[in-house]
């Protein structure tokens, strides 16, 4: 058995653990109702448990993360599959220390999912490891990511603590028009989630089925004087709804009776694999609706009027306050990584502190966002409801800075996706 299979059994491990944890962690909550005991002693014990599992899980990616770090002979960080990791694994490192300070077991009902649904987007991307590019050879690589994806960790933390409270605050009984805009407000959040989940699944099984189309182009380049063609392919692993910009079908196979796209992708539309991309973003928004379609038809109701019982007998305040302060201890480290190390990075390796690349530009927008937050928390006394709605803004925004501008614009930081 090699070192790759070693990691790679590791993390399965740690999925799985995780998967485990936080069954344990909604017994806590929901088993009260039929356990002998004090609803108090119930959680507690069971809350215990499904802590000590979460923390096994943390030990089994941890010894992935250094196995593969001894296999490639550099940190496993350097691109999507590596980075995704590694982030799933801050953010149950960064849930186990807030999980210290406020024992509060139905936290582990909300972010435990976060963390690895996190690790299961990581899974689809290639995970050979691979030697890293001259770009990244640089000791800053260990700095400046490790230290970014750190602070997003807590970032996703204080995220998990605002949707706990707007679920506990919103009136879903409510029928006026602020109360029936908070409630769109947080469905449309549990829908972006379901989004990413289905964006996973979908990958999952059209790659377990062996699912791929081709398509061609021939593109005229000027070399030296001299006009070249080159024949280029892009291939499709999820069935093509949109096909690229001026380019034959090589291969297709039928699914759900359509043997051809729908359409093609508009001629403004440019940059690399930009049909791929647009056709990955339809599929996970028609994944998202059906999944969010098959919850509604299951539970009867709204998701948040559904979910907000697990949450009802949990004080405001200490949700309130576990939301602040798991942004409060990542927003300096996310400084630190994101911008500081980042800028001096960057100026050793092109030559500039700043270039405005989209990834260079979102990560100011991320910083911005939350260095607002956290002003108009301690001076102008945004609080409760205000405050829990920023942190599910505000983590929507990394997560489309991590997902959306790796694989849908094209920058200097695009080697990192796929």
């Amino acid at each position: 058995m090699n070192v790759n299979s070693v990691s790679s059994t590791f993390l399965l491990i740690a999925f799985f653990v995780y998967l485990l944890a936080f069954f344990l962690f909604v017994i806590s909550i929901t088993g009260k109702r039929w356990s002998n005991r004090k609803p108090e002693d119930h959680t507690r014990q069971w809350g215990f448990v499904a802590f000590i599992t979460s923390v096994v899980g943390f030990a089994c990616q941890v010894t992935f993360f250094f196995t593969r770090w001894a296999e490639g002979d550099h940190i496993p960080t350097s691109n999507m599959y590596e980075f995704m990791t590694f982030l799933g694994m801050m953010i149950m490192c960064a849930f186990l220390i807030v999980y210290l300070i406020y024992r509060t077991p139905v936290l582990g009902v909300f972010a435990l999912p976060i963390g690895f649904i996190i690790i299961a987007y990581a899974s689809v991307f290639p995970s050979e490891v691979q030697p890293l590019i001259p770009a990244l050879q640089s000791y800053w690589l260990k700095i400046h990511v490790t230290t970014a994806a750190t602070g997003e960790a807590f970032f996703a933390v204080g995220f998990a603590g605002g949707l706990m409270y707007l679920l506990r605050a919103v009136d879903y009984t409510g029928t006026t028009k602020a109360d029936k805009k908070e409630q769109r407000g947080v469905e449309l959040t549990l829908f972006f989630i379901l989004m990413l989940v289905a964006f996973i699944a979908s990958i999952f099984t059209f790659n377990g089925s062996g699912y791929k189309a081709v398509f061609s182009k021939d593109v005229i380049v000027t070399n030296a004087g001299v006009q070249e063609t080159n024949h280029t392919t892009e291939t499709y692993v999820l069935p093509p709804i949109v096909q690229p910009y001026d380019t034959k079908v090589v291969e297709m196979k039928s699914f759900l009776g359509m043997s051809e796209p729908l359409f093609t992708a508009p001629s403004w539309m440019e940059g690399a694999s930009a049909g791929r991309k647009l056709n990955t973003v339809i599929w996970s928004i028609l994944g998202g609706l059906v999944l969010y379609w098959l919850a509604r038809l299951v539970a009867r109701k709204p998701l948040g009027a559904a979910i907000g019982p697990v949450v009802k007998g949990m004080d405001a305040e200490d949700l309130d306050e576990i939301s602040y302060r798991a942004i409060a201890i990542g927003y300096p480290i996310f400084t630190l990584g994101a911008l500081i190390f980042a800028m001096i990075w960057a100026q050793e390796a092109w030559g500039r502190f700043w270039g405005w690349d989209p990834k260079e530009v979102w990560a100011l927008i991320t910083w911005l966002f939350y260095a607002v937050f956290l002003h108009l928390r301690l001076s102008k006394g945004w609080q409760g409801k205000k405050s829990a709605w920023l942190t599910v803004i505000g983590f929507i925004v990394v997560m489309f800075t991590l997902v959306g501008v790796n694989l849908v614009i094209a920058g200097l930081h695009s080697y990192a996706g796929v």
